[in-house]
């Protein structure tokens, strides 16, 4: 069903543009019909195998940001004793915004879960989703709110505390158009977190910490499904695709939040527009 071959380059793929806000649903999604593969992207194994690589992207995640995990675990203990939620405990504030902000996507990628699987088999719509991916990015930057890009790292978790419910809710519905193959999840993110005032490096990381819960949930619900017999010769592949994108995430996460310190999503925005030109017309052809 998968080659090792092909699951490596499907988990790299995933790993570099689930952090990248280019949809790594689109790339892995457009890339196998590009390269001629001979996969049925509509069946359930196709997803599951996703979704085991969205996994270890997110265990990456967990890892890069441990630390600042460990102090929102205790925000959220800390408020849970106390029974309030206390403006000026920024940890355990953002705890609380991160699940507010996961709130929406995560139910709407329950009840639209078998919708959206079909969507995988069609490398066109994902060519031309990816169009209008790069659409919103540059649009994010036109209709953004200065914040200034100078800030002191060490208070990112202040700003991000600062956040409003109705903006972290805001942020949260922007990643539901990422449930589409061809939009990104991360880019969606980012471009409400850059709506809603916050600096480049405070939407990327906005947007990376609310990654971790819903996908590590995705992952729940989906990778048991490997151990069914019929799935059993997926799981060699499925590790293998697994690693790779977890590599991929590493150096893609230690890039971005270098990147974005001084710069801008408008490159991004650039490429999606124009790879999805390109595979469109491509792919028309074929």
């Amino acid at each position: 069903m998968l080659t090792y071959y092909q699951a490596i380059l499907i988990g790299l793929a995933q790993g570099i543009s689930e952090l990248f806000p280019i949809s790594s649903l689109g790339h892995t999604v457009i890339l196998p019909k590009l390269l001629n593969w001979n996969l049925n992207q509509g069946e359930p194994f196709f997803l599951t195998f996703l979704v085991a690589t969205h996994f270890a992207t997110a265990l990456v995640l967990l890892g890069f940001f441990w630390k600042d995990w460990w102090q929102i675990i205790k925000g959220l203990g800390r408020s849970l004793a106390q029974r309030q939620i206390r403006r000026d405990d920024y940890y355990s504030r953002l705890g609380w915004l991160l699940v507010v902000g996961t709130i929406p996507a995560g139910i709407l990628g329950l009840l639209l879960k078998d919708k959206i699987q079909m969507l995988f088999a069609s490398a066109r719509i994902a060519a031309f989703v990816l169009i209008l991916n790069g659409l919103m990015l540059y649009g994010a930057e036109l209709l953004r709110r200065k914040a200034p890009e100078d800030q002191n790292q060490n208070q990112a978790y202040q700003r991000l505390g600062q956040l409003s419910w109705a903006q972290s809710v805001k942020v949260g519905l922007a990643q539901i158009i990422a449930l589409i193959p061809g939009f990104s999840r991360s880019g969606s993110t980012m471009a409400g977190g850059l709506i809603v005032g916050l600096s480049h490096e405070d939407a990327a990381k906005f947007s990376f910490l609310l990654a971790t819960p819903i996908i590590g949930a995705a992952a729940v619900l989906k990778l048991p499904e490997l151990l069914a017999t019929q799935n059993r010769g997926l799981v060699g592949p499925t590790v293998i695709g697994a690693l790779s994108a977890a590599v991929a995430a590493y150096l893609s996460v230690k890039f971005l939040m270098k990147y974005f310190r001084t710069n801008k999503i408008t490159p991004f925005a650039v490429y999606c527009f124009s790879a999805g030109v390109i595979s469109s017309i491509i792919l028309y052809f074929r």
